[in-house]
């Protein structure tokens, strides 16, 4: 195992919650904290994930690439409504990506991808039938990843604000 010498990166998973605002701009305070910049990540899952459940007839791949095309402009605007405050944490570079694939082994990859990155993610997104069908994704990114993960519970990390 290496040591870390700096954070230059903190790699954010966003999921477009309720939460994913304040989990957000908790890794942005993060990442001015440590002078890294800001990388937020969201994940197409692929079809191909719910195999053995009913699919109704449509062109797959046309309907993948509108979902990837609306989670691109989704990316933008969230990384745009959170570049003030991340900017008045020191954070000078924030981007988003959107990846397809399995959400957990996305992060992963990417995340391992990256020298002198940790992952700051959130401990609760949507929850319901993909929890049960596809469990925790922050347990199995803080399981497989190869760098530092810092999970954040949205519900008892931040008091609320006056």
């Amino acid at each position: 195992m290496k040591r870390i010498g700096h954070v230059k990166q903190v790699i954010t998973p966003v999921d477009f919650s309720d939460n994913s605002m304040l989990i957000a701009e908790y890794a942005a305070y993060l990442a001015g904290s440590f002078k890294a910049s800001l990388v937020l990540l969201f994940v197409v899952q692929k079809f191909e994930d719910y195999s053995g459940f009913f699919v109704p007839q449509m062109n797959v791949p046309d309907f993948e690439q509108d979902l990837f095309r609306q989670a691109e402009e989704k990316m933008s605007s969230f990384c745009d409504s959170l570049k003030e405050y991340a900017g008045e944490q020191g954070v000078s570079d924030i981007s988003g990506k959107v990846l397809v694939g399995d959400v957990a082994e996305q992060i992963v990859s990417y995340s391992d991808g990256q020298e002198y990155g940790m992952v700051a993610m959130g401990t609760h997104g949507y929850k319901g039938l993909e929890k049960i069908m596809f469990g925790s994704v922050a347990d199995k990114v803080v399981k497989s990843a190869s760098c530092p993960v810092m999970t954040i519970n949205p519900y008892t990390c931040c008091p609320e604000k006056d």
